[in-house]
């Protein structure tokens, strides 16, 4: 879950910076289509299909966009006030978490992404804000924030199979890459909550246990984990401080440090970043971890190996997620109240200056790559629309609408039949 800063809703009308990004975006669309595509988009294969998910909590939609044709195809109508959006791994199903009212149970919006219609709801609990899914592909979990639970899901039967208390108001809860222990941020509870959860067998049905919870962590938001599952970061983003857990059931063949890997799960380091760290952007071979420090408009660099603050640099005002690149070489940063993206240049240790800014918005949030990574997507949260970023010499491409207060983003690829 997001801290109270971030969630405030804008008044979803563009001022002059945006719309002159519209202007520069009609006329790179309607110059730029035909004599860049060719070397800026893959070749798709006719049956290819990518589309990318935003869900709007203030119209109770989730706009679709295709990625192939980069437009905007539809608008689906899901339940009340939707949150997270997650794709399966595995299946062609994207999951949105529907909060619903204070009072209410909330509920999970099935989508069928080969016909980009609702297939399923499934009732969970209070307040629901996040969706986690498994590399099987077969269950999920549901932090409930207004019922302090976890729900575990079984996606194939579309129903709920368990509920699993936690600290007050857990607000993300991920999954180890082994599948065996899920990590729950209480944000409320400024603690964490360490469950098993061994999912390494697709068939296994999950049957949830607390190993242990630990405190300390004030407004406990963000979570990474290594790739080999030995730690978990988590951003207190109730103060200045990132916590590092050693974690049990690490992978002891990933890698030679975790060749004894702790048979308890224990609180490794206290960490000293910015004011306000919000959001955790792993590197994917895990070798550094990047934090937005929302009142400190900078990021914070940790040694993920040896849990050393590296230093902090300065971005835009009120960096609020972070990117990594898929060549582990650029991290690409939304900052919440300035219009332009700032990257960093990982191997030079610095802000990278580009010829001309990218304008994305004055209230950009999330992020995400497409598939091939030719293209980045920034949520603009307070003008309802979303900015196309051309990644390969990073500049504006174009902004589609989405709908009102839009706060989370999924993308999903699959070939037809």
């Amino acid at each position: 879950m997001r801290s109270s800063p971030i969630r405030v809703a804008g008044s979803g009308h563009a001022g002059p910076i945006r719309q002159s990004a519209r202007i520069v975006a009609l006329l790179i669309a309607l110059a730029g289509l035909s004599a860049c595509r060719r070397h800026d988009f893959p070749e798709y294969p006719a049956n290819y299909r990518e589309f990318a998910y935003v869900s709007n909590g203030g119209s109770n939609t989730v706009s679709v966009f295709d990625v192939v044709h980069v437009r905007l195809d539809r608008e689906i109508q899901v339940g009340l006030n939707p949150t997270g959006v997650t794709a399966n791994p595995k299946r062609n199903e994207v999951y949105v978490v529907n909060s619903g009212d204070r009072g209410g149970n909330g509920s999970i919006s099935v989508i069928d992404t080969a016909k980009n219609a609702i297939a399923a709801t499934i009732p969970v609990q209070k307040q629901p804000y996040f969706i986690e899914v498994d590399s099987s592909g077969n269950w999920a979990y549901v932090a409930n924030s207004g019922s302090n639970s976890v729900s575990i899901l079984d996606l194939k039967a579309r129903r709920q199979l368990a509920v699993v208390g936690t600290g007050e108001a857990p607000g993300v809860a991920r999954l180890a890459p082994n599948g065996k222990t899920l990590i729950v941020s209480n944000r409320i509870g400024n603690s964490v909550s360490i469950l098993d959860v061994d999912t390494s067998t697709n068939f296994a049905q999950p049957v949830p246990r607390l190993r242990k919870v630990i405190e300390g962590c004030p407004g406990a938001t963000d979570i990474a984990i290594l790739p080999d599952s030995a730690k978990a970061f988590v951003a207190c983003s109730g103060g200045h401080q990132v916590m590092v857990v050693a974690l049990a059931h690490a992978d002891s063949n990933a890698n030679p440090a975790t060749a004894n890997p702790p048979t308890f799960d224990a609180l490794e380091a206290m960490l000293n970043v910015g004011r306000t760290p919000v959001h955790l952007a792993l590197k994917p071979d895990g070798g550094e971890l990047f934090v937005s420090n929302f009142d400190s408009d900078s990021i914070s660099e940790i040694d993920a190996g040896f849990d050393d603050v590296r230093g902090s640099y300065l971005m835009g005002s009120h960096p609020v997620r972070g990117l990594v690149s898929a060549d582990n070489l650029t991290l690409y940063v939304s900052n919440f109240r300035s219009p332009e993206l700032s990257l960093y240049s990982i191997d030079d240790g610095k802000r990278r200056v580009l010829p001309l800014p990218v304008r994305v918005g004055d209230g950009a949030d999330a992020l995400a790559f497409s598939s091939s990574g030719n293209l980045l997507f920034v949520v603009d949260a307070r003008s309802g629309d979303m900015a196309v970023v051309r990644t390969s010499t990073p500049s504006l491409f174009t902004i589609l609408p989405t709908g009102r207060q839009p706060n989370a983003i999924a993308v999903k690829a699959f070939r037809l039949p």
